[in-house]
């Protein structure tokens, strides 16, 4: 959603800073907030975000099988947006989200991955760029 002045909607901008830190626990909270608000064409992309946080916020907690269904389920979401939605690159996100997610995705093996890769976790960047909220992270 975007304000009278254009602008991205302080919830959905507050969400990015969050993913950004790696904060998936808080962008998925933040973003749910946002959801619940919304009506219409945004509402499906929202919660595809929303899914993409839980997926990695499992992931980095070792529950490889949560992972695997949430990141399902966000890219399924997250495709009806493609390929630019909200200022938000949607094909790259899913392209790295995709990198990310390989090895679990193309492995029957629940142990197959002890602890996410840190350079591979997507970030989310907005064109135009826009300056994102100062935020408090526990790391």
């Amino acid at each position: 959603m975007r304000g009278a002045e254009g602008e991205h909607d302080p919830l959905y901008l507050q969400g990015i800073a969050y993913f950004n830190a790696c904060e998936f626990f808080e962008a998925h909270e933040v973003w749910e907030e946002l959801w619940k608000n919304t009506s219409g064409e945004p509402q499906l992309f929202y919660k595809g975000l929303i899914q993409a946080a839980v997926a990695l916020h499992h992931f980095g907690n070792g529950n490889v099988r949560g992972a695997r269904k949430v990141y399902g389920s966000s890219r399924e979401y997250l495709r009806r947006y493609s390929p630019f939605f909200q200022g938000l690159d949607v094909d790259k996100f899913l392209s790295e989200l995709e990198v990310c997610f390989a090895e679990i995705e193309s492995s029957d093996e629940e142990s197959c991955v002890n602890e996410i890769d840190p350079e591979l976790i997507p970030g989310i960047w907005l064109d135009p760029p826009v300056e994102l909220p100062s935020i408090e992270t526990e790391r």
